[in-house]
Formats: structure tokens, C-alpha cells, sequence
């Protein structure tokens, strides 16, 4: 990835996360939207936007067709920031890499007190 994209994959990350929470006034979004990342394809064709959503499955899919019905409205913002001939597609993604996160780190937290358990039981025997 050149650095100019890594650049323009930066600046919408930024401009974006602001917008989501102080621009956007959808009263159905919830205040627990982030923007994780930022792919934008080489010719600016695109970029698609994962955001991560701490609610329900049902609410973080109805977030993410709002967040992609007011695409027109983000690009517009994008474009004004970005000062570039052309301003990519928006595409938002679910992305669920912090609950995937968190449930890893719950199976390990639950394993490890299972073995500790087992570790106690065994010594209470001796």
C-alpha cells in the first residue's frame, strides 16, 4: 500500500469517527460506533469503512444500513476534507474483531479458572 493511501486511509478514518459522533443526528445510532479502519483501493474508486458496533447483532445490521444510506452524504463531507480530484465510493462494514476480542479473552479467563480449580481440587486431595 503506498503511503499516499495509507494517508488518505488515515484522514477518512478521522474525519469519519468525527462525523459518526458529532455530526450524524440518526437517534437510532447508538453512541458505541467506532471506526476501526480504513481500505481504500489505489484509484480511490472506494473505500470501505469497518466499524465496530457494541450493541445486538439486530441493531449493529440496522446501524450499518444507516451509516450506508447516509454514504452520499459522508462522501460529500470526505471530499471536502480530502481535496482530490476524485473521492472514493463509502462502503460500511461490520467489523467484529474487538467482540472477537473480547470472546477470546473470556475463553481463556474461563479456562484458566477451570484450571485453577482443578489445581485447588487437586491439592485439597493430597
Amino acid at each position: 500500500m503506498s503511503n499516499r493511501i495509507q494517508k488518505i486511509n488515515a484522514l477518512i478514518k478521522q474525519e469519519v469517527g468525527y462525523l459518526i459522533q458529532f455530526d450524524l443526528k440518526d437517534p437510532r445510532l447508538n453512541e458505541m460506533i467506532s471506526v476501526v479502519k480504513v481500505d481504500t483501493t489505489g484509484d480511490l474508486n472506494q473505500s470501505k469503512i469497518y466499524v465496530s458496533i457494541f450493541d445486538t447483532p439486530e441493531k449493529q445490521q440496522e446501524a450499518i444500513e444507516i451509516l450506508n444510506k447516509a454514504s452520499g452524504y459522508v462522501r460529500k463531507f470526505v471530499g471536502k476534507k480530502l481535496k482530490a480530484h476524485h473521492t472514493p465510493e463509502i462502503l460500511f462494514l461490520l467489523d467484529d474483531s474487538i467482540e472477537y476480542g473480547v470472546h477470546i479473552n473470556k475463553m481463556l479467563h474461563d479456562l484458566n479458572e477451570d484450571h485453577e480449580e482443578k489445581d485447588t481440587d487437586e491439592e485439597n486431595e493430597s
